[in-house]
């Protein structure tokens, strides 16, 4: 672990995704997990990244222990967090202060209580020994040559009881040596407004650097943190995707796109901002969840436009409907293809394709009407860019894009008196001038068609076994007919480089897997520049099948 290349330390962002954020239902982290999200904060330019708490549990020890050897920080300081020493004692025979020492970390954050109630029942012991208790932990740690921040616990509740006992709390911290006091919004439920008020006048009483924790159970801690900035804080801590304890805490990745794109705030090293929205998406997948795809800024969803109107104000100027340029934060426009679409949307869907429509209106006019009468049968083509730029091209080149004709399929399920079950399907198909009937099984009857397919496919078009099918959805659209109701099937696809969706809708399920399925390889085979195209029987009459089966 090396000194990283500090920016000025006029202002702080500081990261706890790997204590706070771990409180988040749902979020267990291994050390090896956390090793990699503190690369990834550290490739984002954080200038702080609080690792936990050596000495509380194993798995923060070896954490510290493997970062000094194992992490090589070009950005980041790492900080050990714990508390302020016991009452009664000194911090120099705490044993938790020692084991902070221990980590090796340069820089310690303590937690201090600075509601007066939670002094007097949650630590039991006198106001006077409290205050005690940080100048002690601070001054201590403070000779021991480290760096350290003071996180002032249920600031604002406590401000409200008692504000005379919170700022004496701060200026405790500070007096001792406190490089920064955080007024920690604990319970998360200050408003934008209310936090400015207390953090300027805590600052103009105390003179003392302060910083913003803010909890979001009032959906307002990025607000919050903004408003401590406002006010003259100067140190903001935050969470990668507001992952945190409850609804979670101020998100890091919207604070710091506004502190540099809104404020002029230089907080992240050059080129770091452009890497965002891949960090976001990367520290999602560690902890195992799905990135929210409306996120501002770095979701998918973030700059992602579907009225006709919006559309239209973008294809003359894209700041008309958006507040940055995406490609700022490493993020990109997207047209969204519906029943809402308009002239304005196909175009520069089908630019965003690399199609180009020629400014060809009657085209357009044609595509618009047959998403609109494609959607009200059920179809969705926002949430399937795939299935759309096949219809595009189709309308676009006047005939269905084919690399193989389907003559029939069939699927099979099997209920077996002594309880088992069994799945087949058959597809009989024409690809670059050859009948082909493929028979596979499967664990179920979707499955088994898939197989089917692939089967039938594969010898005539290799390049497909690179693809899987990774997601698969199933959809009851609103009828009357009960189990005649139609049924959407929403299928994603990869090939190791891609993902893309394709959607089939029909009286049943299996009929609607097979559209999106029959629309995921005719896509499959597009990207991968597959061969002869709609290559089907001359007439009725076939010629002997080639059989193949899995």
């Amino acid at each position: 672990m090396t000194a990283p290349s500090a920016l000025d330390d006029s202002f702080h962002v500081f990261d706890t995704t790997l204590r706070d954020g771990a409180q988040r239902e749902g979020i267990n982290l291994t050390v090896a997990d956390k090793l990699a999200i503190a690369r990834h904060l550290d490739d984002f330019g954080v200038g702080f990244i609080e690792g936990g708490w050596p000495g509380a549990n194993p798995r923060d020890t070896e954490f510290f222990a493997r970062a000094r050897e194992e992490i090589d920080f070009q950005h980041a300081q790492l900080v050990a967090f714990g508390s302020t020493r016991r009452a009664g004692a000194t911090a120099a025979e705490d044993h938790q202060v020692r084991a902070l020492l221990e980590s090796g970390a340069e820089v310690i954050t303590l937690v201090a209580k600075s509601h007066d109630r939670h002094v007097e029942l949650a630590l039991r012991t006198t106001l006077d020994e409290n205050l005690a208790m940080v100048a002690d932990t601070v001054s201590h740690l403070k000779a021991q040559g480290r760096r350290v921040f003071v996180d002032c616990e249920h600031f604002f509740d406590g401000y409200r009881a008692n504000p005379a006992y919170a700022k004496a709390v701060v200026r405790a911290a500070s007096e001792a040596g406190a490089d920064v006091v955080i007024l920690c919004d604990t319970n998360g439920g200050m408003l934008p407004a209310q936090i400015q008020a207390v953090v300027a006048t805590v600052l103009a009483d105390t003179g003392a650097r302060l910083g913003i924790h803010a909890q979001d159970d009032t959906g307002c801690a990025v607000a919050n943190t903004l408003a401590a900035v406002d006010a003259g804080a100067t140190h903001v801590q935050c969470t990668a995707n507001g992952y945190g304890e409850r609804v979670g805490n101020a998100n890091l990745f919207p604070v710091v796109a506004a502190l540099e794109l809104k404020y002029g705030k230089k907080v992240l090293p050059e080129g770091r901002l452009r890497e965002m929205t891949r960090i976001s998406h990367a520290i999602a997948e560690v902890v195992n969840l799905t990135p929210s795809t409306h996120q501002p800024y770095v979701g998918v969803s973030a700059f992602a436009h579907k009225a006709g109107l919006h559309a239209s104000a973008i294809k003359v100027d894209p700041d008309l409907y958006q507040h940055i340029d995406p490609e700022l934060v490493g993020n990109t426009m997207r047209m969204l293809v519906s029943d809402m679409a308009g002239r304005a949307s196909i175009e520069l869907k089908g630019k965003e394709l690399g199609i180009d429509l020629g400014g060809d209106r009657e085209l357009v006019g044609r595509v618009v009407e047959r998403v609109k009468e494609r959607e009200l049968a059920g179809y969705t083509y926002e949430a399937a860019d795939a299935s759309f730029e096949l219809l595009l091209r189709a309308e676009a080149e006047g005939r269905p894009l084919k690399y193989f004709d389907v003559e029939s399929w069939r699927a099979i399920t099997e209920d077996r008196p002594d309880g088992s079950h069994a799945n087949e399907a058959t597809v009989k198909l024409w690809a670059k001038g050859e009948r082909i009937v493929a028979t596979a099984e499967g664990n179920g009857p979707v499955n088994a068609l898939d197989r089917s397919l692939r089967v039938a496919l594969e010898k005539i078009y290799p390049e497909l076994a690179k693809l899987d099918l990774v997601d698969y959805k199933v959809r009851i659209l609103e009828g009357v007919h009960g189990t005649q109701s139609t049924t959407r099937v929403l299928i994603s696809t990869t090939d190791g480089t891609g993902e893309w969706s394709t959607v089939g809708v029909a009286e049943n399920v299996i009929a609607a897997s097979w559209q999106a399925l029959e629309d995921a390889y005719t896509y499959g085979l597009l990207r991968a520049g597959g061969g002869a195209r709609g290559v089907t029987a001359a007439g009725p009459s076939f010629p002997v099948p080639v059989l193949m089966s899995s």
